[in-house]
Order: structure tokens, then C-alpha cells, then sequence
């Protein structure tokens, strides 16, 4: 059985990382170092890409003599633990005080708060796997 990589921690290097990845859905070491910030070297970046390909998190294919790098894992799937992990860590596994915070930002527009309203309303009906985070 493969090992599951969401459930290695990552360093912040290693989640910036990781955002560029799914950012550009696929990335080379050069790109992915120019993005950083605080650049560290490019050999830096490498052991870094390495260790995350050790953790499973990233795979890579050659293009041109150079390694392009994708995640193993889908965005959704990482959503979800990262959703869970900040519930966990920041709101005692709380959704109601995640959205109390996000509401009390005043931050977000009409149509946002609409758009919530709407996604609630589906959650209510039972309509989860259906709940379009694209609208």
C-alpha cells in the first residue's frame, strides 16, 4: 500500500513550494525558484523538490532535458485536508466559528455573501457532493 503523503508534514519552504505547483498546475525548478520568496539557491530548491517527490507529494516527467514537476495529489483532495488541518489547529474542529471569522472580516461582498447563503442551502438539502466551489 502506498504511503499517504498528506499525512507528512511540510515546512513553510515546502508549502510555498507546493503553491507554486498547483498555481501553475505543472513547474520547473527555475520557475518555481523565481517565485519564491526570498529565493533560495537553486540547488536549494532542488533537495527541496526532491523531499517532496520522497514524500509523494510531487512527481516529475523530462521536457527538454528538464524536469517539470506536477503534484501526485489532486487540489481537492489537498483543500480538504488543509480545510480540516486549519478547523483542527485555528477553530477547535469548529466550522460555525471558521465561518464566524471569515464573516467578521468585512471582507466579503454581496455577491460572496450570497454565494455562501447558497452553498449553505445545498449543505442543508444534503446536496454536499454537489456543492459547486466554482460559481
Amino acid at each position: 500500500m502506498a504511503a499517504d503523503p498528506l499525512k507528512h508534514k511540510l515546512s513553510r519552504r515546502e508549502n510555498q513550494i507546493m503553491d507554486i505547483v498547483y498555481e501553475l498546475g505543472e513547474a520547473t525548478a527555475v520557475q518555481i525558484q523565481v517565485r519564491l520568496p526570498d529565493a533560495p539557491s537553486n540547488s536549494s530548491v532542488r533537495v527541496l523538490l526532491r523531499i517532496l517527490e520522497e514524500k509523494k507529494f510531487l512527481t516529475h516527467h523530462t521536457e527538454g532535458g528538464k524536469y517539470v514537476y506536477t503534484p501526485t495529489i489532486p487540489a481537492e483532495k489537498a483543500e480538504q485536508s488543509a480545510i480540516r488541518h486549519l478547523l483542527k489547529t485555528f477553530f477547535g474542529n469548529s466550522a460555525p466559528r471558521a465561518v464566524a471569522a471569515l464573516l467578521s472580516t468585512g471582507d466579503l461582498t454581496e455577491g460572496e455573501l450570497d454565494e455562501l447563503s447558497q452553498l449553505i442551502e445545498e449543505a442543508k438539502k444534503g446536496d454536499q457532493d454537489d456543492v459547486n466551489l466554482d460559481s
